[in-house]
């Protein structure tokens, strides 16, 4: 094999091997085929031609100083111009023996390690099968003055050597296979996480990111979140403005009423979109699994602590954390959060050393932080820590012109899943939902359309049949009687208290329906006339929307 180098010379020899696998995944060190013959069969040889130079050059890099660089050997501690090009990118230090490099390997994190083959009290593969086992973290290159095919493919096996340089070698080919390894340590991590902690399947990590977005924009986008209430609509132009900036986010209202699903919005629409969201339900973790799933453990720091374990934070670094249920977490667990808000520092359960993170953290919780501050349940530091901005989601009940529009959408949406086609639903059945409280806000309206969906033949259209017992006993106006304060006093007998409820009635069935008398007529049971003549009897006037009872 012959290719021409970068100063245009012929060789036969290639600069370096690449094992294009990452030494963290070691499971996949070798090649099955290989495997079964014995023998690992490096993927692919690399010689140094301008296009892998123009290609590697493309590459993205973290800020200069950030990695930590150690070069070992008396030529490459002594090689000026290769320390000049690498101390431009990386915190660079160099040991010319086996005993400082070791020193310098314990006394610090190095990322990567650059060996010669060949110094005073030691050989440099002997160096790197020891790192393999006490550093397996760091990538480990060795740099040869001679290379043969099959010593490389023996110290490759032996010491899970990254990549494997033969000379004559320059200082910017060096940089950039640094640059390379670090870059696919940090994607083989991001993939561990993903697909070992959140179960994400193959075939979504392998999905193009403008696919992705699309999904992503589709489900919740602000402007195509389900609603027709001025109530929503309001919440989510806040919601707009709170994404634009960078400030913890705590989201207030009951159980299903969507705020995971607006914490997920907030990530879209702020500037870390392309970054990671994680969410954690921090209610149902005892303290200790909750700091080690939050911040991560170091192996050995508890029982059953087999290995390194990468928490939420670190692992989202640059993205964005919701943390669902954030009031049942413990005075312990409050102060560690309180200091990773304050400072983004913190400590792995069993580490020594403190690490930084920069994440955006949206909280929610589904009772008011404020009455808990007051009872003393909850840190008042903590409690303004999170409330950069809030957000309060009210309850469906509050809502229900909502009912409609939401039941239509998931109509469509479960119909669309199961290959059914569903005409729609009857104005009984719709007006039976519109009746009913929803204590479990949407989700349980989600969940009570699912099944409604199941349960209807495909070409019909849903009815009170269909409906929930519960719900198919609701009736027009019923739910409305929890809002109404009666009057008390003297002089409010029996006739007048039935008048005042009556013209309370009417005022609300008004409003929802936007002063339309014959949607309000219908869902009173009453004709128009009817309508008209209890507007009139009751003085109820559009302008004021108040309510006057005559004598």
């Amino acid at each position: 094999m012959e290719n021409v180098n970068m100063r245009g010379r012929v060789r036969a020899q290639p600069l370096f091997i690449n094992r294009c696998r990452h030494p963290l995944n070691e499971a996949s060190w070798h090649d099955d085929t290989a495997q079964k013959a014995g023998e690992f069969i490096p993927s692919f040889i690399c010689y140094p031609d301008m296009r892998i130079y123009n290609s590697a050059k493309k590459v993205g890099m973290r800020r200069n100083g950030e990695w930590e660089i150690l070069l070992v050997g008396p030529t490459l501690a002594a090689d000026k111009a290769l320390r000049k090009r690498l101390s431009v990118d990386y915190a660079l230090s160099s040991a010319n023996t086996l005993a400082r490099a070791i020193k310098a390997m314990e006394a610090g994190d190095i990322d990567a390690v650059v060996s010669e083959q060949h110094y005073p009290d030691g050989r440099g593969v002997d160096f790197l099968k020891q790192m393999r086992v006490v550093h397996p973290n760091t990538i480990r290159i060795l740099v040869m003055e001679t290379v043969r095919r099959d010593e490389i493919v023996k110290l490759i096996n032996d010491a899970a050597i990254y990549q494997v340089v033969g000379a004559p070698w320059e200082p910017e080919q060096i940089s950039l296979m640094l640059k390379r390894a670090l870059e696919s340590r940090e994607l083989a991590r991001r993939h561990r996480y993903l697909s070992h902690e959140l179960k994400f399947a193959d075939a979504v990590l392998h999905r193009q990111n403008d696919s992705m977005t699309r999904a992503l924009q589709e489900t919740y986008e602000f402007d195509k979140l389900v609603f027709c209430s001025n109530s929503m609509a309001k919440l989510c132009n806040q919601a707009k403005k709170a994404a634009a900036t960078d400030l913890p986010v705590l989201i207030e209202g009951e159980t299903g009423t969507g705020k995971e699903l607006m914490a997920r919005a907030l990530h879209l629409f702020s500037a870390r979109s392309k970054q990671i969201f994680l969410a954690q339900n921090c209610g149902e973790l005892s303290d200790s699994l909750l700091q080690s799933e939050l911040f991560g453990h170091k192996r050995g720091a508890f029982t059953g602590a087999v290995g390194n374990r990468l928490g939420l934070f670190p692992a989202a670094d640059g993205g964005t954390v919701f943390l669902d249920e954030i009031s049942d977490i413990s005075p312990v667990m409050q102060v560690s959060l309180l200091r990773f808000l304050q400072e983004g520092e913190f400590k792995p359960v069993g580490a020594d050393q403190t690490h930084h993170s920069n994440v955006r953290i949206i909280a929610a919780s589904n009772r008011p932080l404020s009455q808990l501050v007051e009872e003393g349940r909850f840190r008042r530091d903590l409690y303004y820590r999170l409330r950069g901005l809030e957000l309060k989601i009210p309850p469906l009940r509050e809502r229900p012109e909502d009912i409609q529009v939401l039941t239509d959408y998931l109509i469509k949406k479960y119909a669309e899943k199961s290959s059914r086609r569903v005409v729609g639903i009857s104005a009984e059945a719709m007006q039976r939902l519109k009746c009913y409280d929803f204590p479990g806000n949407v989700r349980e309206l989600e969940n009570e359309v699912r099944r409604m969906v199941a349960m209807t033949e495909s070409g019909a259209i849903i009815t009170v049949d269909q409906l929930s017992p519960e719900i198919a006993q609701s009736r027009p106006g019923l739910q409305n009687l929890r809002g109404i304060e009666l009057p008390q006093g003297e002089g409010f007998t029996l006739k007048r208290t039935v008048e005042f409820i009556e013209a309370q009635l009417v005022r609300q069935a008004l409003h929802r329906h936007h002063w339309n008398h014959s949607r309000a007529a219908r869902e009173l049971g009453l004709s128009r006339v009817g309508l008209d003549n209890k507007i009139r009897r009751y003085g109820i006037e559009r302008a004021t929307d108040g309510v006057t009872q005559n004598g």
